[in-house]
């Protein structure tokens, strides 16, 4: 929804400096890297994919020890381009298959002679793919139709265009995962994953896929990554030597690379993996890890010698962004770990089970200043195990005793309790007796799913008569980015009358077994929150504001205020908007930037402030991207840093803000007006100004010119909002363009966005 109002006589200034607020919109999207990784020491080509990459000019990649260059851009090829292409390919073609017949003794075929005014074949676009065309044997150009003209690719213009990236990975470069960034003329990219490796890689060589008379390739020595792409319909195959006995772990990485497709279902690259032995027989199989979309296959060799390794999407879809890397050899691999977590600076080691360990216990970092919950890796031999999740609370801890499936043998615990415990045998269920005040209100909670375990919990209270107090089975936690499927549980209920109820754990699926961990809480609601910010990448024009999305986590009933500052950030840059208000979980702000040029990305840190019980609680928000799957659903996908990219050139504007600070009180039913501050008297007559993104009932009025600036009347429904509803005020600026055409004339007129305003905090109170 927009509401808009033409500006009769707006300042000019005002439109260069809206104009240096935010770039035009251009869709800027990283889509995928490729490869998405590398080992240690390694200097390679990547290939990013995305849109509006025009200008491109630098590589940012966090962390240390990776440095990366801007090769070239190249443009996504028109129609007009692959039809010429298509031209090329079919001359190319049968030129070869006349040099096949004369090198096999036949008359080589004789090319038709040209026809009457034939015109030459037209030139080709300078594309990285068509480069050494003429010098391309008859398979290669049969590669190369294939990826050009497949006709079960559907094009997607967020990776049409690429870059070409020259990355060096320093020998020491810390192994684990980074973020690459784009730099262009209208900002920051957002971020993709790319990993530093320990162990060698191989990447894809097409054709590769299990098609006879395929090329032989030389098997690759274990371990190692193997790198590929899988575009529609294709299936990727890698030789591998292994020994006998071997116990192989092959682990796939797939959709963590690139979390969410937004215009696929399902909403991600499912792949899934095979293992075929010397003779072509299937020995394994596997297109998941238990709850996660990304397989891993284990196996132990019977045999020493040759076999293939297989990976292709479920339903035989692909396309660029269909990247992959898998890990394959005798690596660590934990499949079980117990206790799923310690109190805070409690010496907790856990007991832990899977492939290739050579310990059975990892001490978990438990030491004041980390997150609820944390993740850790097993080191092993210079090699990393999958990361290893777990939480860690400041609550009294006990272990679960078995027997105690019913409530006559019900575990006695207390309350606050934090129960280590296991759903050890398909269809057991945990009890546990709970006593308190009656009425008084309590919180069960089970951490299971989030910690990496295969429980699928159902969470019952029922008083001593058995009757259900509270039931959940799946609870929605907008904080896991990457778990779709919220199988961990949530209760709040008040104890009965006589002060006793039972907590129930159980399988939704009466599954369980050793590796059914879990970790339940019971105790009295701890009010409190988390916040997450996107996009993780804002690009704002020095002297400009940036509009920007603040999401809140609330937990245990937490509904107050929250307020937002930015921490040790550079001068000149300030947060407008920046109160949450109570029962809010989002909320759109600004971001404005001082009139300098900045050289790279700033660094950005975000934290919330609220009182809960008396106390001033702070945290920092974490940096996140918003992400849409399978065309419905969205996701906040965490990222590793928050950065600002003051971008654009040409001459600073003057800083436009409201004359006052404080919040603007609108009658419901009525208007008010809204003082902006537009130093400059020339005036342009084709300034726009909307309402961006308001809520249904709030409009705008009139917009006058006024010494110094104008004043903007802002409307309010009162049958829309209710008296107490508070939010942003942000205005959008517009221009109309009406270029000259080569002939002097004058071209349709173009509706140009100049950016936004800062933020103005907006509360509804009585007409």
């Amino acid at each position: 929804m927009r509401a808009t109002r033409l500006v009769p006589m707006a300042a000019l200034a005002l439109c260069a400096a809206v104009a240096s607020a935010q770039p035009p919109r251009g869709e800027l999207h990283l889509g995928y890297v490729y490869p998405a990784g590398a080992q240690q020491g390694a200097k390679l080509r990547i290939t990013a994919g995305g849109q509006s990459l025009q200008g491109v000019s630098v590589v940012y990649v966090s962390g240390q020890g990776v440095q990366a260059s801007v090769v070239e851009y190249v443009r996504a090829l028109n129609n007009k381009q692959l039809g010429d292409i298509a031209m090329h390919l079919r001359a190319l073609t049968k030129q070869r298959l006349a040099e096949m017949q004369g090198k096999q003794g036949a008359a080589p075929a004789q090319p038709a002679p040209p026809r009457a005014n034939e015109e030459p074949l037209p030139a080709l676009p300078d594309h990285p793919l068509l480069r050494g065309l003429e010098q391309k044997s008859l398979a290669e150009l049969a590669a190369l139709r294939d990826i050009l003209f497949n006709p079960k690719k559907q094009p997607n213009m967020q990776i049409a265009e690429t870059v070409a990236i020259d990355l060096s990975v320093d020998p020491a470069a810390p192994p684990g995962d980074r973020e690459i960034r784009l730099g262009t003329p209208a900002g920051l990219t957002n971020p993709m994953l790319f990993q530093v490796g320990a162990i060698p890689e191989s990447w894809e060589q097409e054709p590769n896929d299990p098609r006879p008379n395929r090329p032989a390739t030389v098997a690759l020595a274990l371990p190692v990554t193997l790198n590929g792409q899988i575009q529609p319909g294709d299936v990727d195959r890698f030789r591998i030597l292994a020994t006998q006995g071997q116990r192989l772990v092959v682990r796939t990485q797939a959709r963590r690379l690139v979390p969410y497709l937004a215009d696929a279902v399902p909403g991600w690259f499912q792949a899934a993996v095979a293992l075929y032995d010397a003779k072509g027989s299937e020995v394994a199989y596997v297109d998941d890890y238990r709850f996660d979309p990304d397989p891993v296959l284990f196996y132990q060799i019977p045999q020493a010698g040759e076999y293939e390794v297989e990976i292709r999407d479920s339903i035989y879809r692909g396309r660029e962004d269909f990247v992959y890397r898998i890990s394959v050899g005798e690596l660590p691999f934990v499949t079980q770990l117990f206790p799923l977590g310690g109190p805070v600076e409690g010496n907790t080691v856990a007991a832990i089970g899977g492939w290739n360990l050579s310990v059975n216990q990892l001490t978990l970092d438990t030491q004041p200043g980390g997150g609820p919950i944390r993740q850790t890796v097993l080191q092993q031999n210079g090699l990393a195990s999958n990361p290893i999740a777990y939480a860690v609370d400041d609550l009294p801890e006990c272990t679960e005793k078995e027997p105690n499936e019913a409530a006559a043998s019900a575990q006695p615990i207390g309350l606050p309790q934090a129960v280590n415990g296991r759903i050890g045998k398909p269809g057991d269920t945990d009890v546990f007796k709970v006593k308190g005040r009656p009425g008084d209100e309590i919180v069960a909670e089970v951490l299971a799913r989030k910690l990496g375990s295969p429980l699928d919990s159902l969470l019952r209270v029922t008083d001593g008569a058995g009757e259900t107090l509270a039931l959940n089975d799946d609870c929605q936690d907008k904080a896991s980015g990457l778990l779709t499927h919220h199988a961990d549980s949530y209760v709040r209920t008040k104890l009965p009358q006589d002060g006793v109820c039972y907590v129930r754990v159980a399988d939704s699926q009466d599954h369980g077994g050793e590796a059914f961990g879990y970790r339940l809480r019971v105790s009295a609601p701890r009010p409190d929150f988390a916040l997450r910010v996107t996009p993780s990448s804002l690009n704002v024009r020095p002297g400009g504001a940036v509009a920007f999305w603040a999401h809140v986590l609330r937990e245990d009933g937490f509904d107050g205020d929250i307020e937002l500052a930015l921490k040790d950030a550079p001068a000149g840059l300030a947060l407008q908007g920046a109160r949450i208000p109570s029962g809010r979980d989002s909320l759109r702000l600004t971001l404005t930037a001082p009139q300098i040029q900045a050289q790279g990305p700033i660094p950005l840190h975000l934290e919330g402030r609220a009182q809960i019980g008396g106390q001033t609680v702070t945290h920092t928000a974490v940096p996140a991207e918003d992400m849409m799957q399978a065309f419905a659903y969205r996701h906040l996908v965490p990222s590793q840093e928050l950065l600002a990219a003051l971008a654009g050139g040409g001459r600073f504007g003057p800083i436009i803000q409201p004359m006052d600070n404080t919040t603007l009180r609108l009658p419901a039913g009525g208007s008010a007006q809204v003082r902006i501050s537009a130093p400059g008297r020339a005036f342009i007559p084709s300034l726009q100004l909307e309402l961006s993104d308001p809520p249904k009932g709030l409009s705008l009025g009139a917009v006058s010119p006024v010494f110094g600036g104008f004043v903007v009347t802002v409307k309010a429904d009162a049958e829309s909002l209710a008296v107490g509803y508070a939010d942003n005020l942000i205005l959008e600026a517009f221009t109309e363009l009406q270029p000259k055409r080569p002939d002097g004339t004058l071209g349709e007129k173009r509706r140009v966005p100049l950016g936004v305003l800062p933020a103005i905090p907006v509360e509804i109170v009585k007409g």
